[in-house]
């Protein structure tokens, strides 16, 4: 048994550590870990018997360091407190260097030895003197780090048209890349309002179903090509994959809705546990 445990830290950012001396720690609990210098603190999100060993596998994980005080979530809530703070500052020596640059958030380190300032911007910023002006007014390491939109979002969190909490904030621990090849592999509309999220970027969702509609479509004739059903010739005009229908235009000007699993049958086609009623085909 490993003792690996994944630990969520302020806006959604997790990470896996060691836990070494085999801390009894469940989740929603808070632990103290060793980060890159210093401590950090975060909340417990899965434990070992939660996480596959492949996917920590070859990856040097910093230690967890030991269950979280009450006085340690004090010191975590001030932290958060002071954040707030830190982002009015920054915003205002944004405006005095005049800096193109748009800050989405702020981010104490546990212990304090290290303030990071997350922000977004259209093109490459130097911002060398707003660093060394931030670090006189705080007294600690300062780091700007820029961030893609997606970032943002996953960060500033919220809520989709689903009605579900956004997907990068809620369980997403790394981006793939979208395209509209997956939208158009799904049958769905290229609309930009309907496919764009929160972040302005493609969804993310549209990746989570590709993979079947493109095992699925690939072993059927494609739109537009001709099959023989029991009504005779015709032209397939649409798949719906959801509703595992098919439908064919005939030469006639009649249009035969057929199911999948008899789609299957008529043009021989092996769709065992694939769509639904086809798990008798012969």
């Amino acid at each position: 048994m490993h003792n690996v445990i994944q630990v969520e830290f302020k806006s959604n950012r997790k990470e896996y550590f060691n836990n070494k001396d085999a801390l009894a720690v469940s989740r929603n609990d808070y632990v103290l870990v060793e980060a890159e210098v210093g401590m950090d603190i975060g909340r417990v999100r899965f434990g070992p018997e939660e996480i596959d060993p492949q996917t920590v596998e070859g990856r040097e994980l910093r230690p967890v360091i030991r269950l979280a005080l009450n006085a340690d979530l004090e010191a975590l809530a001030e932290n958060r407190k002071d954040e707030e703070s830190a982002k009015e500052i920054i915003r205002q020596k944004i405006v005095k260097y005049g800096l193109k640059m748009k800050l989405v958030d702020a981010e104490y380190q546990f212990d304090r030895k290290r303030l990071v300032f997350f922000f977004t911007a259209e093109k490459r910023v130097d911002f060398r003197a707003l660093v060394r002006d931030l670090a006189g007014e705080f007294k600690t390491r300062i780091e700007l780090r820029q961030i893609g939109v997606r970032d943002e979002s996953k960060r500033v969190d919220g809520y989709g048209p689903c009605g579900r909490r956004l997907c990068c904030s809620s369980f997403l621990t790394e981006f793939k890349p979208i395209t509209t090849e997956s939208a158009k592999d799904q049958g769905l509309q290229l609309n930009p309002a309907k496919l764009t999220g929160m972040c302005g970027r493609l969804k993310c969702c549209l990746s989570y179903e590709r993979d079947f509609y493109v095992s699925t479509l690939t072993r059927l004739p494609r739109v537009g090509t001709t099959i023989t059903t029991k009504e005779g010739p015709g032209e397939v005009i649409h798949i719906d994959i959801i509703r595992n229908l098919m439908q064919v235009k005939h030469n006639n000007g009649e249009i035969e809705t057929i199911s999948l699993a008899d789609a299957a049958r008529f043009l021989k086609i092996d769709l065992n546990g694939i769509v639904a009623g086809s798990d008798d085909l012969e």
